[in-house]
C-alpha cells in the first residue's frame, strides 16, 4: 500500500473511532460535527439495499436535520436508556481522488440497557464518502447497511 494511501486509511480509522466514541459516550451533541453541512446520513438494511429502496429506517439530507434528531432524543422522544458500545473495522478505500475518498467499514454495535441486558444490536457496514477538503475531514455521505433486516423498534441512538 502507498504511503499516501496508508495516510488515508489513518485518517478514516481515527475519524471512525472518534465518531463511534462520542455516540458511546452520550455526547451525542458532537455527532452532527462529523459531517458537512449538506450531507446523507442514512440507516438501512441489506435487502432493502439490494432492492434499490432510496430510504432506510432513518434518513437525514444535511447537518441541520442531524442537530435536530438529537435535540429530539434530548427533549421528546422517549425511550429506554441505553448505552451503545461500537466495534469497528479498518476502512477499505474503494476510489480517492485526493479531496473526496469512498470507503467502507465493517461494524458492529452492542446495546446495554439499563437493566444490564446487553445484545448485539446491530452489524454491517458504513458505506461512506469523505470530504477531505477542509481542515479535518467529514462525511459527505454515511450510509448504515445493516446486515439484518429486522431492525428493533429501540433504535433510538445513531448508529
Amino acid at each position: 500500500m502507498s504511503e499516501a494511501k496508508e495516510n488515508v486509511v489513518e485518517v478514516l480509522a481515527s475519524l471512525m473511532e472518534d465518531y463511534a466514541w462520542a455516540i458511546d459516550r452520550d455526547e451525542l451533541e458532537q455527532w452532527p460535527n462529523f459531517f458537512e453541512e449538506q450531507c446523507l446520513y442514512k440507516i438501512t438494511t441489506a435487502d432493502n439495499e439490494e432492492q434499490g429502496y432510496p430510504f432506510g429506517v432513518l434518513y437525514a439530507d444535511s447537518r441541520g436535520m442531524l442537530a435536530d434528531r438529537v435535540k429530539s432524543l434530548r427533549e421528546a422522544n422517549i425511550y429506554e436508556g441505553q448505552r451503545y458500545r461500537h466495534v469497528v473495522g479498518r476502512p477499505k478505500v474503494f476510489s480517492s481522488d485526493g479531496a473526496v475518498v469512498s470507503a467502507e467499514t465493517s461494524f458492529l454495535v452492542v446495546r446495554t440497557m439499563r437493566t444490564g441486558e446487553m445484545l448485539l444490536f446491530a452489524t454491517g457496514v458504513y458505506r461512506d464518502v469523505v470530504s477531505f477538503r477542509g481542515p479535518k475531514a467529514l462525511f459527505v455521505e454515511r450510509v448504515v447497511v445493516c446486515d439484518s433486516s429486522r431492525i428493533d423498534t429501540l433504535l433510538a441512538l445513531p448508529l
